[in-house]
């Protein structure tokens, strides 16, 4: 089996953007994170030992001067000393336990110093979504040829439909080949129209495509701090400690770890006027859009001066659909994952996710407090049945 991860920096962006925030901020924080197959897949035999390779093989994996470089001239909001840290960086696969049962079905998890497991995620999930389809058989059906064709005609849709969007679809991609294809194909296209394609998630083919690397955070760096410090005030919490980071760049926030109704109430006028926008990741896209506009409003803030991400599982049709609507309300973009680099005829994307369920502020504390996502769609909740209702009762949510 060749080596799927052989670039550091193949990678979504708002892993380092995290991590650096982390080390500013946390230091010395200690959490866990748990795999998740919300279809319940049933994997290969063999499949935890191909896995446990990979991850093994994380360790030779190194940042290079390259990287270095094109991070420093396209992340001007990273501070230096970051890449100092990134150097010196080296995956700890021991800190990955990996393990199918009987009938089959995986299991991940991993704990340890915030600072030095953050990068594990998304490569992982990269991982093991390319591993199923090689050991399936199914990569063998892959048309590439087709797959370039679609994805320049996708863009070619999005760019007269007048989006702005980016690639978000290194997690579950199929495979490496099938992001960069797509990436090509989609750079490549020179449609006339009021949309563009913005830029990648993923930093190494930002700088081999020469697009702009895009993203902010994820909802571990929330849920972390909701598992510290308690969810009422983790929004508030997380915004500081990212101004206090980024000083004001990087600066569209996702709202959706505990529901919108927290975060609106964590949501001063001084952070409205200072983060560019909002990222809606779940829930209805028109009716979240109402809120986001009216709580504008209600600062006096002319919602058509702010960026709103949609990023909720995307499909080229449905961003077209919200741009109608959304156009005039504020400034949509898009960020679309899957349905970009993992789009092959009889091929099933896998619905997996990695998420943070625990975390405490320093590795003196005895215990670990469990942590929660509670998503605008609950679908997308991530914890255990007893965290969910003890956040949900923390901060009045129905």
């Amino acid at each position: 089996m060749h080596q799927i991860i052989t670039h550091f920096t193949d990678d979504d962006l708002y892993k380092f953007t995290m991590c650096c925030a982390v080390i500013d901020n946390y230091p010395r924080a200690q959490v866990k994170y748990v795999f998740k197959d919300r279809d319940e897949t049933v994997y290969p035999a063999g499949f935890e030992e191909e896995l446990r390779k990979q991850v093994d093989a994380l360790a030779d994996v190194v940042i290079s001067e390259d990287e270095i470089d094109f991070m420093k001239r396209r992340c001007l909001y990273i501070p230096f000393w970051f890449y100092s840290f990134l150097k010196g960086f080296r995956y700890d696969p021991t800190c990955v336990k990996i393990w199918q049962d009987d009938e089959g079905h995986l299991e991940v998890i991993y704990e340890g110093c915030w600072t030095n497991i953050i990068l594990f995620e998304v490569k992982i999930l990269a991982i093991i979504s390319e591993l199923y389809y090689l050991m399936t058989g199914l990569t063998k059906n892959f048309d590439f040829d087709d797959f370039a064709r679609r994805s320049y005609e996708k863009a070619e849709k999005l760019i007269r439909g007048g989006c702005i969007f980016t690639d978000f679809g290194t997690r579950r991609r199929a495979s490496f080949e099938a992001q960069d294809i797509a990436i090509g194909a989609m750079k490549s296209c020179k449609t006339a129209g009021r949309g563009r394609m913005y830029g990648t998630s993923n930093v190494y083919l930002a700088m081999k495509y020469d697009l702009v690397p895009v993203g902010t955070m994820a909802h571990e760096f929330i849920a972390a701090i909701g598992g510290m410090y308690g969810p009422q005030m983790a929004n508030h919490i997380a915004m500081k400690a990212w101004s206090s980071t980024y000083r004001g760049s990087l600066g569209t926030f996702l709202y959706d770890t505990f529901g919108w109704e927290i975060f609106s109430l964590n949501f001063s006028e001084d952070y409205a006027n200072m983060f560019r926008g909002l990222r809606v990741d779940s829930g209805d896209n028109a009716e979240e859009l109402d809120k986001i506009v009216a709580k504008y409003r209600s600062f006096g803030i002319d919602p058509a001066t702010k960026q709103v991400v949609f990023s909720n599982g995307l499909h080229i049709d449905e961003a077209l659909e919200i741009q109608k609507f959304a156009i005039g309300k504020c400034l949509p973009s898009y960020g679309i994952g899957t349905s970009l680099t993992n789009d092959f005829p009889g091929c099933r994307p896998l619905n997996i996710v990695i998420k943070l369920v625990a975390a405490k502020i320093t590795e003196s504390w005895p215990f670990f407090n469990e942590t929660c996502k509670l998503s605008e769609d609950p679908a997308k909740n991530i914890g255990t049945p007893e965290v969910i209702r003890r956040f949900k009762e923390a901060i009045h949510m129905e």
